[in-house]
């Protein structure tokens, strides 16, 4: 297309650009995102045309263009934008460059081999953002420029690292500007999440434009035909132009161009002919003036069409059957049509050109050229990665060698960290179909691949897996105990559990069954209720007490064994030494490490939260800590690294170290929030949040927390940590609303009773009800204040005598609380939980009416973070002076 310069009626998009990027170019160097969006035609590309020009001296500009045909294309935008950028370093800069996420991004760009069998997504987006962070870092004086054209058609991989990196904007010296067509993207449901964000920058976002562009008047029109076709062209006609083309800018100029090549005069006596002319612009009429230029150019421009962008000449000419010369003649004529574009690679002049070109294609002859496409790249040795777009495309015909090779290219994507892309693949395959020996794997297969990104899709590939005849004894194992996984992820506790037993009823003894029934004891015990829980923990007490941990099986069953026994509040020495027995040199086992994938992280995760709630808060905080290097490692960098920092701000919490809680709390909250909505770990998270925001004494930020993830009932089908109807009632307590708190508070004990938890650290009700009862109730919160000190001595860890001493202390005469609170500061002392520690002190000093001891309350408070006890103990300690 001969672009129209000047831009006609652009002023407002190109005072936004040249606003966007004098903030950009500016002293403070302010990124931010531009969005221009438009009908096919409008405009799109000749305006960030001269937006690129207008940065060409002052910026660094990478430019990209998705493409109608390369939407299946994992990073294809992405690889655009940064492979230019990065070619000219050699390979040990780039290596440095990427640092310790090389392995998990640089395979996504095509710049090495993958590693593993299978990348978090998420992951590959944060290494993509470290690598553009990095290299945007060293452009100060020519600060970085990202152009995005034709983003609905943009790889769904590509779009969801745009929509993260674009929300960091507000922290980096880099400009986005993106165009698209409003319809398409919406048909894809691949809005951008920043799409959402403010129109200008604030806190925490980048600065947002949005522009849509709109048809030219029929006096810009005018001014584009008399720039094209002289001051001599009439009114009448230029308002004809304007009339056959709606205002559409390409339109317009081609329009303009095909009544320059046949000499049409631009009067009012041609205004007849412009129809005609106009439809050979588009659709039918294109397809005709292209039949015109031949057999040869029509076939070459198909092949074309079905490479998609970036056109090799080279594989055009094979795919069309001819020869270079041909291919080269060809490519003449169809740039002098202003069909193509460039010289190797070569590119359709616009897009409109190369939807209407490949739409032109009869079915039969599109499919059979796409297969020879995949046939071209794959004898290319590109792999079958890069073949799977054309291979999707090919009608099903029972070709057991077109199954392989989708199954191999899901691998390679699933390597790379773009399941969706696997998923499709496999999909295809199963549509082959493949034969009845494989279906159930490729089943199998196709459950794997789905299990990080959909898990009710999982859940139905597994299941279908599993109830066709192929799959062996082992990967039937694995197959339900994946199964399990996703149940629990979409928050079906009981029906894993059921799957569990279901299939190790029919499973031989050996590691397989021991396999199935450690994670039949995990699911039925992480159910927030259960039937039975005392006679499942019983029959996990004679499954487990006796081994020794020689293998991951018995391993597996004593740190399930420890967990339970800890919330059981059995004694903690008898659950540190399940735990210990578990573990080896205090580590998780290979095998059973947080990103092994036979086991789950799970098992760690349980084996820390023992050690967290039975004093042992080193040691969870080391295998916590090993966590998040081994998710970061490994590019988890979802869910997974959203829990790690969640178990660490447990840790801190424990501690008394309550702005450390919440810093990691938050972090876990927003790296949960780019993964998802309503996950567990948002639960987690939550929970722990709330708690620790009481006992800082921030009750108002407490409630926001718990009303913007609406935590409260109904709870999840999985327990949640701590237990979350007892945080929820400490919070109506701290809010006044004792009698809400008291209900709360008493279904949490309905709940936990029966099913012998009494782990009062873990589960707090009885001490707070106790506390809530106190006035109205006095005989029965004593009660429930002397069981909760019987349960927490049977416990005997420091931190569950000391509060439990505190709690019965409200309920005896006053020498008595007096010494019961001297045990209490005694015992908290000596745990590691000081701002139990604080509390104690703080009302021992009440009772004997010390100013000494509550200057060390309100120390220890201050230590902590938690300034709403410190302020309590500060006024105490005044008005005992005053009194004095």
């Amino acid at each position: 297309m001969k672009p129209s310069r000047p831009l006609y009626e652009r002023e407002p998009e190109l005072a936004a650009a040249a606003q966007a990027l004098d903030a950009l170019c500016g002293g403070q160097a302010a990124g931010g995102l531009l969005v221009f969006s438009g009908e096919a035609g409008i405009g799109k590309t000749a305006l960030l045309g001269e937006i690129q020009a207008m940065a060409a001296d002052r910026c660094t500009i990478w430019s990209a263009r998705g493409g109608e045909t390369v939407t299946s294309v994992p990073f294809h935008v992405v690889r655009q934008l940064l492979q230019p950028a990065l070619v000219r370093f050699p390979a040990d800069e780039i290596r440095a460059l990427f640092g310790d996420w090389f392995d998990i991004a640089a395979p996504a760009l095509g710049l090495a081999d993958p590693s593993g069998p299978q990348l978090d997504p998420q992951g590959v987006r944060d290494g993509l953002d470290h690598v553009v962070s990095r290299l945007a870092s060293g452009l100060s004086h020519r600060p970085l420029l990202l152009i995005v054209d034709d983003a609905h058609w943009a790889d769904g991989e590509s779009l969801a690292w745009l929509a993260g990196f674009t929300a960091r904007l507000s922290e980096l010296p880099v400009l986005v500007v993106q165009a698209h067509r409003p319809q398409e993207l919406a048909d894809r449901n691949a809005d951008w999440a920043i799409a959402r964000a403010p129109e200008s920058s604030t806190a925490g976002h980048p600065a947002l434009t949005r522009v849509a562009l709109r048809a030219l008047t029929p006096e810009a029109t005018a001014e584009l035909v008399r720039a094209g076709l002289g001051d001599h062209a009439d009114d009448p006609f230029c308002r004809e132009v304007w009339a056959v083309t709606g205002g559409n800018p390409y339109e317009a100029v081609e329009l303009v161009a095909k009544a320059q090549d046949r000499e049409l005069p631009p009067v009012e006596e041609s205004a007849g002919f412009l129809r005609e002319l106009g439809a050979s612009a588009r659709g039918s009429g294109l397809v005709a003036r292209l039949e015109r230029l031949g057999t040869n150019a029509n076939r070459f421009a198909w092949a074309a069409a079905v490479l998609g962008t970036e056109i090799s000449q080279e594989l055009a000419a094979t795919l069309a059957g001819m020869s270079s010369a041909e291919a080269a003649d060809c490519t003449a004529r169809l740039r002098d049509a202003r069909i193509v574009s460039g010289f190797d690679p070569l590119e359709f002049v616009h897009p409109l050109i190369a939807t209407a070109v490949y739409r032109s294609i009869p079915p039969a002859t599109r499919t059979a050229m796409h297969g020879r496409a995949a046939w071209a790249i794959t004898q290319a040795g590109l792999g079958a990665a890069a073949a799977s777009r054309h291979l999707l495309e090919v009608h099903p015909d029972d070709d057991q060698e077109l199954v392989a090779q989708l199954r191999e290219a899901a691998r390679q994507h699933l390597a790379v960290g773009a399941p969706e892309a696997a998923r499709r693949c496999l999909e295809r395959a199963l549509v082959e179909p493949p034969r009845p020996d494989e279906r159930a794997e490729l089943l199998y297969e196709l459950g794997c691949a789905t299990l990080l990104s959909s898990p009710a899709t999982t859940v139905q590939h597994l299941r279908a897996a599993l109830d066709t005849p192929g799959l062996d004894e082992t990967l039937r194992v694995d197959a339900t105990f994946r199964l399990a996984s996703a149940l629990s992820h979409n928050n079906q506790l009981k029906d894993a559990a059921l799957s569990l037993a279901a299939e190790a009823s029919r499973t031989a003894p050996g590691p397989g069954l021991m396999r199935l029934q450690a994670a039949h004891f995990l699911w039925e015990g992480m159910q927030a209720s259960e039937d039975d829980g005392p006679a499942r923990s019983a029959r996990l007490a004679r499954n487990a007490d006796h081994l020794k941990g020689r293998d991951n099986a018995e391993r597996a069953l004593l740190t399930l064994r420890a967990f339970d026994a800890m919330l059981r509040g059995e004694n903690a020495q008898l659950v540190v030494d399940f735990c210990e027995r578990a573990l080896v040199d205090g580590r998780p086992a290979r095998g059973l490490g947080w990103t092994d994938s036979e086991w789950g992280f799970e098992l760690p995760t349980m084996a820390g939260i023992t050690y967290a709630f039975t004093d042992q808060l080193d040691r969870a905080e080391a295998l916590f800590g090993e966590a998040v290097r081994a998710f970061e490692i490994s590019g988890w960098s979802g869910a997974h690294l959203a829990f790690a920092h969640t178990l660490l701000g447990l840790v801190h919490r424990r501690r008394g170290r309550l702005a450390e809680a919440e810093g990691f709390l938050r972090e876990g909250l927003r790296l949960a929030d780019r993964a998802g909505s309503g996950l567990p770990v948002h639960w987690d998270a939550t929970c722990l949040l709330v708690d620790t925001l009481l006992a800082r004494g921030r009750t108002a930020e407490a409630r926001l927390v718990a009303d913007r993830y609406a935590f409260g009932p109904p709870y999840p089908s999985a327990m949640v940590l701590p237990d979350a109807p007892c945080v929820r009632g400490r919070l109506l307590l701290a809010e006044g609303r004792t009698a809400e708190a008291v209900a709360e508070l008493e279904s949490a004990g309905a709940a936990l009773e029966p099913r012998g938890r009494f782990n009062g650290v873990w589960a707090p009700w009885a001490g707070d009800l106790a506390r809530a009862l106190a006035d109205t109730e006095p005989v029965r919160a004593a009660q429930l204040a002397t069981r909760s000190r019987v349960h927490a001595e049977r416990f005997g860890t420091d931190t569950a005598i000391g509060e439990a001493l505190r709690c019965m202390a409200l309920f005896v005469p006053e020498e008595e609380a007096a010494h019961l609170l001297a045990e209490s500061v005694r015992h908290l002392e000596a745990s590691s939980s000081a701002y139990e520690h604080a509390l104690a002190r703080f009302d021992h000093g009440v009772a004997i009416r010390s100013r000494q001891e509550l200057a060390r309350a309100e120390k220890l408070a201050t230590a902590c973070g938690a300034e709403g006890l410190a302020t309590r103990a500060r006024q105490v300690r005044a008005s005992i002076r005053s009194s004095e």
